[in-house]
């Protein structure tokens, strides 16, 4: 039986770099920093004091302010950038499409500032009280039940919790839905707040995060340099409206690309650690390609995970040398835009999906920010577009991400025809 073809026809963001799709782009575009010190705290007493912070956002500006108090900031986020996806592909109100319209949702974390908050309160209150809404806003599938309880959606509703491939992994599982005809449609993408003080202290001590760049951290993170020490936390929401190809040309809807393949792997080596040779992390970028029935020459751009921490960058580049072949991989153009919007966790590799899919639009590849001497003796050696985007014909890119426990993810976006 032939496989159906699945598009994307809406698109909504909330990221540090701005709060709609094309504030975002632009943002990405200028090689604008959305990091900077920290506000959502007092960062003071901490090693780590900036991050890439949602800025002026405003919960009620997107749903009813009485809802908005009983959610989580990731939930917030996703719910808002779920309401201008809906808008974007004109289905908010649309019953008969909703009501067999699934979210699948990837938040690597959760609610993690209002689990710091709840045990804090338990403890001055000798250890019995705490928030009453706690347990719901906290658990990282009321994201997706919320944007289903907003606005209607009676499809299947699940959470993917990959760590860091949760995005990712969570638009291969709605990709997979629509084009097996369990349904036609599905909200998807990934949502995270974790720049709270439990979430800072947490990967700090782990030595994951970036540190000494208190006098400009918008060059802090900088994936593939040298000078690279860390990641930089970030926050914040991608979301996209999946579609039959064939459901959506019937209602009118546009669209912007198609979702062409999808392919996910485990290191099942490390816990925190990526396995430097790249070989169980190439295989997720391989099984994509086969799934799409598509040769590695046909990728012109590639989104990097690119972390800017010392073993993530090598090791990811070693994965394309193996999955794309090494005369591929030097052709191909790729850039870590982490540089700007910081490491959004489960949301990441939503957010840079989106990234791939304007990169397809806009035929512009972006740039790696601070990238001022690549890393060659440490291992990364390939076109990584330094500080300066390129304007170029992008008719198929890949995104791929990787977590904790070994998860890998990649996804395939390309041009409809």
């Amino acid at each position: 039986m032939e496989k159906r073809r699945v598009v994307i026809t809406g698109m909504g963001a909330i990221t540090p770099l701005g709060n709609t799709v094309d504030e975002f782009w632009a943002g990405i575009k200028a090689c604008k920093s959305g990091i900077g010190p920290i506000t959502l705290f007092d960062a003071s007493v901490n090693k780590v004091h900036y991050a890439a912070e949602v800025k002026n956002f405003n919960a009620g500006d997107y749903m009813d302010p009485k809802d908005a108090r009983k959610m989580a900031r990731f939930t917030q986020f996703g719910v808002a950038a779920a309401k201008m996806a809906l808008e974007d592909a004109n289905l908010v109100g649309n019953a008969d499409v909703l009501d067999n319209t699934g979210v699948v949702l990837g938040v690597g974390i959760g609610g993690l500032e209002v689990t710091e908050g709840s045990i804090l309160g338990m403890a001055k209150s000798g250890g019995v009280k705490t928030n009453p809404m706690a347990i719901p806003e906290l658990i990282p599938n009321e994201v997706g039940g919320n944007i289903a309880i907003n606005f209607g959606c009676h499809g299947p509703v699940q959470s993917i919790a990959t760590a860091c491939s949760s995005g990712t992994d969570a638009i291969g599982v709605a990709f997979d839905m629509i084009r097996s005809g369990r349904i036609d449609c599905c909200v998807t993408g990934g949502a995270e707040s974790t720049i709270c003080q439990f979430g800072i202290v947490g990967f700090e001590v782990l030595h994951a995060l970036s540190t000494g760049f208190d006098d400009d951290p918008t060059k802090a993170s900088r994936p593939f340099d040298k000078k690279r020490n860390g990641f930089v936390m970030g926050e914040g929401a991608g979301i996209f409206v999946l579609e039959e190809y064939e459901h959506a040309k019937a209602r009118g809807a546009k669209i912007y690309a198609e979702v062409a393949g999808y392919g996910a792997s485990c290191d099942g080596y490390h816990l925190t650690s990526p396995n430097p040779d790249g070989i169980c992390g190439s295989k997720c970028m391989s099984r994509a390609l086969k799934d799409a029935g598509m040769d590695p020459s046909e990728i012109q751009y590639y989104n990097a995970h690119g972390t800017s921490t010392h073993i993530n960058d090598p090791s990811e580049t070693n994965m394309l040398k193996i999955a794309f072949g090494e005369e591929n991989a030097k052709k191909l153009k790729i850039s870590s835009t982490k540089s700007m919007h910081g490491h959004c966790l489960g949301a990441t590799g939503a957010i840079e999906a989106m990234v791939c899919v304007k990169a397809i639009q806009d035929s512009y590849v972006p740039c790696t920010k601070n990238l001022d001497e690549v890393d060659v003796e440490g291992g990364c050696d390939l076109d990584y577009v330094p500080n300066k985007g390129i304007d170029m014909n992008v008719d198929a890119a890949m995104s791929a991400t990787f977590g904790f426990g070994g998860h890998n993810g990649a996804i395939i976006i390309k041009k409809v025809k």
